[in-house]
């Protein structure tokens, strides 16, 4: 624990003065006996010596000092079953505690500072500021944080992830809003930056180098273990953590970014410059940002870009939500390329859908148009497979539809009633009524049931009756309540009165 100055001196006054053990002290003030001895021990009190009591372990010290001095990291628990072997018979929790004393430490290694030109470094890193429950998806809240490391001016954006994608659009929010970028920039051991590190061999992300060469700045990855050579942008994070982000409300995420926009360029700007400490960081900026690399005529596509499968239904999955497609595009492959507010789905070169992105979790997002070219398209099935049907089984009946079209009679309802028709007397009925009525002059499905109407008749045939075999189906296992069979006595009693 970390003592403070008032501690420290009630420690030493105790001792010095009250002449109070250590014990006493540690548990007059609540505290550990092992930070009463730290506390004396750096203000140069010798620990007391301790009685020349046998232990255990001496006898194995000297095999565990050499084999700590080869092998600096071995676990205690392995020390352990090394010296059992050779016969200690301690238990391994006190084994574990001796170990700890005798294991030799490193030197505590001092740093230089590090001094920057002007436009030479810019420091990059992500902070993680907990997440945000947008519909029903928790995303994560990432800080991109990029410092230039001469007037310390930081640009700080919020995304959703801290994917690639996002990555290079905070690298590219960031120089616009510098209007220019430095020379070198540092990164840490990032998935974003470093695929692969083998000592001094580096392998970067093939996206971060082309997006390295777009703009002409060199990337740079920063030694492991080297917190002074990125603690710039670190700083930065716990600055923009504790001075913008404590207790800070929003609505959304636009809304947080253009708080935290303004923060940059106000509170952030006007602390004193530690390159220049006559100057503010704004007005160390103005003299840096004339020295920065210019941007280049375009700026990098920094567009998620990834290949989908449609499947039966019209809709590309994308970052947990469904967008609609055209029908005709089921079961093919197209590209979804988006942006932070607009999701574009491409088959080939030709768009094919455009909608605003979501960052919901399970949700459909849909361009009405789709839909009603899948209804229309469903009921111009199921009109032609109706058609086909009836003129499957009734040649003539192809006849009667082209003088209806010609007419312009909606197809589909005198396509339904021939069907009934059909189902109600038969195909050759059907066919010779047809043919009579297409002698007539009058194709139309009236004309043809009276036509079968009465050729029924001449027949002398009942009249046919339509049996809903759905509604039997049904019907036949619903639940009948069985009646008392005495109130039937009872009618064909009374029945039997009023015949007398």
């Amino acid at each position: 624990m970390s003592v403070s100055s008032e501690l420290e001196a009630q420690i030493l006054r105790y001792y010095h003065v009250e002449r109070w053990r250590i014990g006493t002290i540690a548990r007059q003030l609540n505290v550990h006996h092992g930070t009463v001895q730290r506390v004396l021990r750096r203000a140069g009190v010798p620990a007391p010596e301790r009685s020349a009591r046998a232990s255990r372990i001496d006898p194995y010290l000297p095999f565990i000092r050499q084999t700590l001095e080869r092998y600096p990291t071995l676990t205690a628990s392995r020390i352990y079953a090394m010296v059992r072997e050779r016969g200690y018979r301690g238990s391994p929790d006190h084994f574990r505690h001796l170990i700890a004393l005798h294991r030799p430490r490193p030197a505590a290694e001092a740093y230089l500072r590090l001094t920057t030109l002007p436009a030479e470094i810019g420091q990059v890193d992500w902070g993680h500021f907990g997440h945000l429950q947008i519909g029903r998806a928790r995303r994560p809240l990432m800080a991109f944080v990029m410092v230039l490391a001469w007037s310390r001016q930081i640009f700080l954006q919020f995304f959703l992830d801290a994917r690639m994608e996002n990555f290079l659009r905070g690298h590219v929010a960031a120089f616009s809003a510098w209007n220019g970028l430095p020379r070198i920039l540092l990164y840490d051991n990032l998935k974003s930056a470093v695929l692969e590190r083998q000592g001094d061999a580096i392998r970067f992300h093939p996206t971060l180098l082309e997006f390295a060469g777009h703009y002409r700045f060199e990337p740079r990855p920063v030694a492991p273990a080297r917190g002074n050579e990125k603690g710039r942008v670190e700083r930065a994070i716990r600055y923009a953590r504790e001075s913008f982000f404590a207790a800070r409300t929003f609505v959304n995420l636009a809304d947080l970014n253009v708080q935290a926009a303004g923060w940059c360029n106000g509170q952030a700007a006007d602390r004193l410059c530690p390159a220049a400490r006559e100057l503010r960081v704004r007005e160390a900026f103005l003299q840096e940002q004339q020295q920065l690399l210019p941007l280049p005529p375009t700026a990098f596509i920094t567009d998620d870009v990834v290949a989908v499968k449609i499947g039966k239904t019209p809709y590309a999955r994308f970052d947990l939500n469904d967008y609609s497609v055209p029908h005709l595009h089921v079961q093919r492959m197209v590209t979804v390329r988006a942006n932070l507010e607009r999701v574009r789905i491409l088959d080939g070169a030709a768009r094919i859908a455009d909608h605003p992105r979501s960052y919901d979790r399970g949700a459909q997002i849909e361009d009405p148009a789709h839909i009603q070219q899948l209804v229309a398209y469903k009921r111009r099935a199921r009109e032609h497979r109706g058609a086909n049907r009836l003129t499957q089984a009734v040649p003539a009946s192809n006849e009667l539809l082209m003088r209806a079209a010609a007419r312009g009679s909606a197809l589909g309802a005198i396509t339904v009633g021939l069907l009934r028709l059909l189902d109600r007397y038969g195909a050759t009925e059907l066919q010779a009524a047809i043919e009579e009525t297409l002698k007539s002059g009058a194709p139309h499905p009236h004309s043809v049931r009276v036509v079968l109407e009465r050729r029924r008749e001449a027949r002398h045939q009942p009249p046919p009756v339509d049996i809903a075999f759905a509604d039997y189906v049904r019907a036949k296992d619903t639940a009948v309540q069985p009646q008392r069979l005495d109130r039937y006595d009872a009618l064909t009693e009374a029945d039997y009165d009023n015949d007398f």
